[in-house]
C-alpha cells in the first residue's frame, strides 16, 4: 500500500495488526461476512490519512480503527457502519469528498459519512448562535439513520480514552461537553456501558483527586465485597442449579462518578453508601418459557431464601424503559446483614441493555416494541426543532429534558398508556396528547379527582383533561412544565403573542406620529423615542404601548425634540428594564453581536490565580465561591477578565460545552492575606452551650472571622449554618474534623450559599 511506503515498518506491522483485530471481531459478530467492503474502506481511509499523526503522536489511521472496533464489539453495528467508522473523518480532514465516498461505496454509506461530517470537529462552537445550529444537525441526522449518532458517540469515547493527550483547557472543555450532552445521549440510546465510561472518564479529568480517592477506597474494600458476595451467592447457586436453569452470576461495582453523584447527593462519605455493588443474574431462555416468566421464577426463587424490600422492587419486564432496557430489579436482605440489589434478565436483555436497541433501529426486524418508542422519541426532537430560534443555551437545556430517562407511566380514560419524566404535571400530560389539548387546558382529574394544571403525576394515574375554548396558554405555566414539548409549545404561543402586541403597539405610535405632523418617520426617529421612554429596543416600547405601561402624550414633538444628553436619567430608567437581563449576563457571555478581541492567554500553560498589592488577576464567580484549594478552572467573560468557578459548578459545566475556547486550567498561588467566603452547613443533637462551643472553635482555635450565623432548633435536633472568611479549602477542612469530634454533632459539611 502507498500509504504505508513513508511509515517505519513497525508502524505498518501496528496497523496492520490492529486491523486484524477488527476483522477478527467482525467474524466473531452475527452479521454478514463482508470483509471486502472492510478491507476496502480501511485502504481507502489509511491512503487518505497518510503522513497525518494525532497530538499523542500515532499514525492518525489508528483513531478510526479503533472508532470502528468500538462500533462493531461494544454497539454491535455490521459493516456499514464499519465502513463508516473507518471513513469518518476523510472528507473532513483530507481532500476527499462525499461524491467520492459514493463513486468508490454507495449511496447509504456516503449519506452517513455525509451526516458525520456535517457534525464534525467541535459540535458546540464558541458562539452560542452556530452552537444551537450544530446541535440542531446533530440531533436531526438521527431522524435519517441512527448509525450516524451513534458512530459519532463511537468516535467521542476513543477521544475520551485518549484524552490524556490533550492541554488541561482542552481536557476540561471535552470533558465538560461529554457530561452534559453525550453521556446522557448515550443513557437514552440505552447505550449503559457506553454511558457509564464516557461519566467515568470526565470525572476523572474533571475531579482526578475525587477519582483516585474514590477508586482507592473501592480497592481497599474489594476483599469485603468479594466475601459479601460468595455468602450471598452459595444458597442462591443452590437453588437455581436445582431448578435446571443456565446463567451466570455475578457481582457488578457502582462506577466511581455513579459513587461520587450519590456522595454529593446525601451529603454521607463513602463509608455510608450501602449499594456499591448489585448482582446481576443472566439467564439463557428455555424452549417454550416465556422469559419474563422466568424472570419471576428466579425472583420467587431468591425470595424464597432472603427477605426482600418491598419498596425497591422495579418490574421493567412487563414495562421496559422507552430506550429499551429490561430488567426486573429487586433488593433484599443479605445474610450479612446488608441490603443487596438484584437485577435479573435474560441474554437478549442484557444484550439491549449493555448495546442499545439503537442498534437494531430500521435494520432489523425484531424488537419491533423498541422500535416504537425510539421512533416516538425522535418524533418529540424533530417537533422541538421546529420551534424557531430558541436562545441556544435554552434550547440545549429543553432538548437535555429528554435525554434522560426517569419515567412514569400513567394513563389516559380510555386505558392508552403515555409515558412521562418523572416529575410531568397535569398539564405536560395534556401536551402529550395534543398541542391544542395543552393550549386549552384549564384543569385535570386525576383518578377522578379535580386537581389544578400544575398537580405532579405519580405511575399508574389515570388522568382526564378538562379544556375550554376560552383559556391561552400564560407565562405562569413555565414555572411548572417539565416536557419539552409542554416548554417550547408555551414559549412559541409567547413569543407570538408578544409579535402580535409588538404589531399592535407599533401601529398606535405611527398613528400617534402621523397626528403630531410626522408622515413617514425614519428609523432613528423610533429609537430616539424608545431611549426617551428607557427601552434598548423599539419591540420593547411598542409591545409597552399595547399593553399600557407606556401612555403617549397627545403631541410628540416635545420628546422628539427634547434633548437626551441626560445620560445618567437615560440608562437609570434602561437599567430598572434591563436588570435582569444584566443579571444573567454577569453568569453567561453575550450570546450575539460583533465577537470582541479577548486578551491573549497562553493556554498550554495553567492561569497562576494571583494579587499584588491586594489587586487579584481574577473574578470569583458568584454562583460557587472557589476558594483556593479547590478544583477551579478559569472563563474568559467578555470583558476580558478571568473569571474562577469550582471545576463541580453547573454553571462551569455550561461554560465548558458551551464556550470551550475560553476556559483556562488554573493553579491558586498562597493568599497569606486574603480571606475568602465559605459556608458550613452543622447538624446534630441540641444541648446547652453548643452554639458556643461551635462560635468559640471556629473564632478562636483556627483566628476565623464569622460573618453570619443561622441556627434552628426543633424537637432535640439542630441544623444552621455559618458563614465565615477563610484562607483556604485546609481551614474549612480542619474547621470540620475539629467540631466533627464533638459528640452532639453528627455530621458538619462546606455547602453552597
Amino acid at each position: 500500500m502507498n500509504a504505508q511506503d513513508d511509515r517505519p515498518e513497525s508502524e505498518n506491522q501496528m496497523i496492520q495488526d490492529e486491523f486484524n483485530r477488527l476483522i477478527d471481531d467482525y467474524c466473531h459478530s452475527n452479521h454478514r461476512r463482508k470483509i471486502e467492503r472492510i478491507t476496502k474502506a480501511f485502504n481507502f481511509a489509511n491512503q487518505a490519512h497518510k503522513g497525518v499523526r494525532r497530538r499523542s503522536g500515532e499514525p492518525y489511521i489508528m483513531h478510526p480503527l479503533a472508532v470502528a472496533r468500538i462500533v462493531c464489539n461494544e454497539m454491535g453495528l455490521g459493516s456499514t457502519s464499519i465502513c463508516c467508522a473507518l471513513l469518518h473523518d476523510v472528507v473532513e480532514d483530507t481532500e476527499y469528498t462525499v461524491e467520492n465516498i459514493r463513486d468508490m461505496f454507495d449511496d447509504k454509506i456516503a449519506q452517513i459519512v455525509d451526516g458525520l461530517t456535517k457534525i464534525s470537529g467541535v459540535v458546540f462552537d464558541e458562539h452560542a448562535s452556530a452552537q444551537a445550529e450544530n446541535f440542531r444537525k446533530l440531533l436531526l441526522t438521527m431522524s435519517s439513520d441512527i448509525r450516524v449518532i451513534l458512530i459519532k458517540l463511537a468516535d467521542r469515547l476513543h477521544n475520551m480514552r485518549t484524552l490524556s493527550s490533550m492541554l488541561p483547557a482542552k481536557q476540561y472543555k471535552i470533558a465538560g461537553e461529554t457530561l452534559y450532552l453525550y453521556a446522557p445521549l448515550a443513557h437514552r440510546l440505552g447505550l449503559f456501558a457506553i454511558k457509564t465510561e464516557l461519566e467515568n472518564l470526565s470525572f476523572k479529568y474533571e475531579h482526578p483527586r475525587e477519582y483516585e480517592l474514590i477508586n482507592q477506597k473501592l480497592a481497599a474494600t474489594e476483599g469485603a465485597r468479594n466475601r459479601l458476595f460468595e455468602h450471598f451467592a452459595k444458597p442462591v447457586d443452590e437453588k437455581l442449579q436445582a431448578m435446571g436453569l443456565h446463567y451466570e452470576m455475578r457481582a457488578r461495582v457502582k462506577s466511581a462518578f455513579s459513587i461520587w453523584n450519590k456522595m454529593n447527593a446525601k451529603s454521607v462519605p463513602f463509608e455510608d453508601i450501602y449499594d456499591i455493588f448489585a448482582v446481576r443474574i443472566v439467564f439463557e431462555p428455555k424452549e417454550g418459557i416465556d422469559e419474563k416468566n422466568l424472570c419471576w421464577d428466579i425472583y420467587s426463587a431468591i425470595t424464597d431464601i432472603y427477605r426482600i424490600r418491598p419498596d425497591r422492587l422495579r418490574d421493567w419486564v412487563s414495562r421496559p424503559k422507552s430506550n429499551g432496557y429490561q430488567a426486573l430489579h429487586l433488593t433484599v436482605m443479605g445474610p450479612d446483614g446488608q441490603w443487596i440489589e438484584i437485577q435479573i434478565r435474560s441474554r437478549r436483555m442484557d444484550e439491549i441493555a449493555e448495546k442499545g436497541f439503537a442498534a437494531h433501529w430500521k435494520y432489523k426486524e425484531k424488537h419491533v416494541e423498541e422500535d416504537t418508542e425510539l421512533d416516538k422519541w425522535l418524533a418529540t426532537i424533530t417537533e422541538i426543532l421546529e420551534n424557531p430560534n430558541p436562545d441556544s443555551l435554552d434550547f440545549l437545556d429543553t432538548v437535555k429534558m429528554n435525554l434522560f430517562s426517569s419515567e412514569i407511566f400513567v394513563f389516559t380514560p380510555k386505558g392508552e398508556l403515555k409515558t412521562l419524566p418523572q416529575g410531568a404535571t397535569a398539564l405536560d400530560f395534556a401536551y402529550a396528547l395534543h398541542s391544542d389539548v395543552g393550549d386549552t387546558c384549564i384543569g385535570a382529574k386525576v383518578n377522578h379527582r379535580l386537581v389544578p394544571l400544575s398537580h405532579k403525576l405519580s405511575s399508574g394515574d389515570q388522568v382526564e383533561v378538562l379544556t375550554s375554548r376560552s383559556q391561552k396558554p400564560s407565562a405562569d405555566w413555565l414555572a411548572f412544565v417539565v416536557t419539552a414539548k409542554a416548554r417550547s409549545k408555551v414559549e412559541a404561543y409567547l413569543k407570538r403573542v408578544r409579535r402580535e402586541a409588538s404589531k399592535a403597539g407599533e401601529a398606535k405610535l405611527l398613528a400617534a406620529l402621523h397626528k403630531s405632523g410626522f408622515e413617514a418617520p425614519a428609523s432613528s426617529l423610533l429609537d430616539k423615542i424608545a431611549v426617551y421612554y428607557g427601552f434598548p429596543t423599539r419591540d420593547g416600547l411598542f409591545y409597552a404601548i399595547e399593553k399600557g405601561e407606556v401612555t403617549l402624550p397627545d403631541n410628540l414633538k416635545k420628546i422628539v425634540q427634547e434633548k437626551t444628553d441626560n445620560v445618567l436619567f437615560k440608562y437609570l430608567k434602561q437599567a430598572l428594564r434591563m436588570g435582569k437581563k444584566r443579571e444573567m449576563m454577569t453568569i453567561l457571555p453575550t450570546p450575539a453581536g460583533p465577537k470582541k478581541e479577548l486578551p491573549k492567554f497562553d493556554r498550554k500553560k495553567p492561569y497562576y490565580l494571583c494579587e499584588d498589592e491586594f489587586n487579584r488577576n481574577y473574578v470569583i464567580a458568584g454562583c460557587c465561591k472557589p476558594i483556593p484549594g479547590d478544583e477551579a478552572l478559569g472563563f474568559i467573560n467578555d470583558d476580558g477578565n478571568v473569571v474562577v468557578h469550582k471545576i463541580s459548578c453547573p454553571i462551569a459545566l455550561r461554560l465548558k460545552s458551551s464556550f470551550g475556547e475560553r476556559i483556562l486550567s488554573t493553579v491558586w498561588s498562597n493568599h497569606i492575606n486574603t480571606s475568602f467566603e465559605a459556608t458550613l452547613e452543622v447538624k446534630g443533637i441540641d444541648s446547652i452551650g453548643l452554639l458556643n462551643t461551635i462560635t468559640r472553635t471556629i473564632s478562636e482555635s483556627f483566628n476565623v472571622n464569622i460573618t453570619k450565623l443561622t441556627i434552628e432548633a426543633k424537637d432535640g435536633v439542630f441544623e444552621g449554618k455559618i458563614k465565615m472568611m477563610v484562607h483556604n479549602v485546609e481551614d474549612i477542612q480542619n474547621i470540620c474534623v475539629t467540631l466533627a469530634k464533638n459528640t452532639h454533632i453528627k455530621s458538619v459539611a462546606r455547602v453552597a450559599d
